[in-house]
């Protein structure tokens, strides 16, 4: 299983491998060191369960496609000005292929990319295998409850208990 996460220390990302065999998460920047909370990974036979996050107190994962929403995003605007072109031009079969091609082409990115688990609360992502057995997706209300909650500590003065991973 891998981790990558903001050290909340210094906030440099931060990526471990192995983290199963591990008793800490150590910041290749900072050397700040989080120990591993002792139910946060099941060891059940050949593969390990995640059941809580180990950069934070949370316990509430979800999972999601293990893709750069940037890259995304920059295929769709890419497929939209280029559709705007052909439309501009009166080519209206070239809008809808261009169009429709852009489509497909998220769609296969869809099917074909693995996916992760992020901590709705830090922001960390875990990949590797089982990691989304006990997880479901996304959780609009949980994610806007930990987003009001770092928005009231950071109000407050407060220690910042993390954000997203980018």
């Amino acid at each position: 299983m891998r981790i990558t996460y903001a050290c909340p220390a210094c906030q440099a990302t931060v990526t471990q491998d192995s983290i199963e065999s591990a008793h800490c998460l150590e910041c290749s920047g900072c050397h700040a060191a989080i120990e591993l909370p002792e139910d946060a990974i099941v060891r059940a036979g050949p593969r390990s369960r995640l059941r809580r996050c180990l950069v934070c107190p949370g316990t509430e994962l979800f999972v999601r496609k293990d893709f750069p929403q940037r890259i995304g995003l920059g295929i769709v605007v890419a497929g939209l000005a280029a559709s705007c072109i052909a439309w501009g031009q009166r080519e209206l079969v070239a809008t809808f292929v261009i169009l429709f091609a852009t489509a497909l082409l998220d769609l296969v990115l869809y099917l074909f990319m693995p996916v992760c688990l992020s901590c709705y609360r830090c922001g960390a992502r875990y990949r590797g295998d089982g990691i989304a057995d006990d997880f479901g997706g996304f959780d609009l209300e949980t994610h806007e409850k930990h987003r009001q909650s770092l928005a009231r500590t950071k109000a407050l003065g407060g220690p910042r208990s993390g954000g997203p991973v980018a």
